[in-house]
């Protein structure tokens, strides 16, 4: 037998065993071969898919957290703006009723001074009026018919009121 030269039985022979274990391959290996290739295929094309849509829900995700932490830094916002207008408007009214107290103190002090004036006034008056009385029944108790006389009820009555 020569390699070189085959003979026609040989080549016959080795294509009955190729055709017979390719009949072989495709009856029992082909068909599980080509099931786990188009598995393994769908199975990344699945994976590809859940990649896709985990980027695009963290995307998602970012988008919402974004959107919370806007409305987040607006809600400080409104709440530091309204906390500002409330300590505003609490110094304004504490201002207010501040000048209000101290408004009604000095009409206060005013109807005090008031009344201690016209007190005042009123014991001035009534002085006035007892020496007023005393000098005229000094005056009518004495007889002032001589001017020396006149003369020195007048000097007493300067040195009484110097003394007081």
């Amino acid at each position: 037998m020569d390699l070189i030269n085959p003979g026609s039985g040989l080549i016959f022979w080795q294509l009955f065993g190729f055709l017979g274990l390719l009949f072989i391959l495709i009856k029992f290996a082909w068909k599980p071969m080509l099931a786990a290739l188009e598995e393994r295929e769908s199975s990344i094309q699945n994976a590809l898919k859940a990649a896709e849509s985990a980027r695009n829900e963290m995307a998602n995700l970012k988008a919402d957290n974004e959107k919370l932490l806007a409305e987040a830094r607006l809600e400080r916002d409104v709440i530091l703006k309204k906390a500002q207008e409330a300590s505003v408007k609490m110094i304004e009214e504490a201002k207010n009723e501040a000048s209000k107290v101290a408004a009604l103190q000095i009409e206060n002090a005013k109807a005090v001074i008031e009344t201690e004036k016209k007190a005042a006034l009123t014991e001035v008056k009534n002085q006035v009026a007892i020496l007023t009385l005393e000098v005229t029944e000094k005056l009518l108790r004495r007889n002032l018919t001589d001017e020396k006389a006149q003369k020195a009820l007048v000097d007493e009555f300067i040195k009484d009121i110097k003394l007081n």
